[in-house]
């Protein structure tokens, strides 16, 4: 009778434990399907921790840090009032990235035909691939691509806006006032990047570049 009872104790347990990590899987499936919304519209979560080490409270509170992914095997802080628990977690998540749609040659310019968006999983994808198609536009390959193949950041450069020995005008802004000058840049540089030009005087400043290739200094 107590062998019998013992496991019927144990069953229960093991049966209330079950429970306890599917209702909290599909608390953490909601969790990324709101953190991924616009990225995936397909999330499925599998918890990986010990039920032992699950938190006590039947709806905690999650967070990942800002510098983590948010799938494939991802680590989550759970919050019970003044307890915490780190959870193991891994994450499929199902969306559309972009790959090149013809050859691209090392040193090409991207078009509008040279990218294409595919449908997938991106927890299965290399790291950094790129999600947003308008990234491609007007971007410089580094290196030859195949068609059909996963594009990433690392694969690819912005455009020089402006470029080494390059005339371009510096606007310096101020509080109430704005004075313009002409120099040469010293360096090539992108949209948005740090351009240093030699003005006139020989002097060497350091701005942003804008879109109409000015350099761009706030004081």
């Amino acid at each position: 009778m107590l062998t019998f009872k013992s496991g019927l104790a144990a069953t229960i347990l093991l049966i209330s434990s079950l429970a306890q990590a599917q209702d909290l899987e599909a608390q953490l499936t909601a969790f990324f399907a709101q953190r991924l919304a616009g990225f995936s519209d397909e999330v499925s979560v599998t918890l990986r921790t010990q039920p032992n080490l699950l938190p006590s409270c039947e709806q905690p509170s999650f967070s990942v840090s800002g510098s983590s992914k948010l799938w494939g095997n991802v680590n989550v802080l759970a919050r019970c009032n003044n307890e915490k628990r780190f959870l193991q977690v891994a994450v499929q998540a199902t969306g559309n990235y972009v790959v090149a749609a013809m050859p691209v040659a090392r040193g090409s310019v991207l078009q509008p035909g040279s990218v294409a968006l595919k449908r997938g999983r991106l927890d299965q994808l290399p790291p950094r691939t790129m999600l947003d198609i308008n990234q491609a536009q007007d971007s410089v390959s580094l290196r030859d691509l195949a068609p059909g193949q996963a594009i990433q950041l690392s694969m690819l450069r912005q455009a020089w806006r402006i470029k080494a020995g390059q005339r371009v005008m510096v606007i310096a802004n101020g509080d109430g006032f704005s004075v313009n000058g002409e120099g040469q840049a010293l360096n090539n540089a992108a949209v948005a990047q740090n351009a240093r030009v030699r003005m006139s005087s020989g002097q060497v400043v350091s701005g942003t570049v804008g879109s109409d290739g000015n350099i761009l200094i706030n004081l």
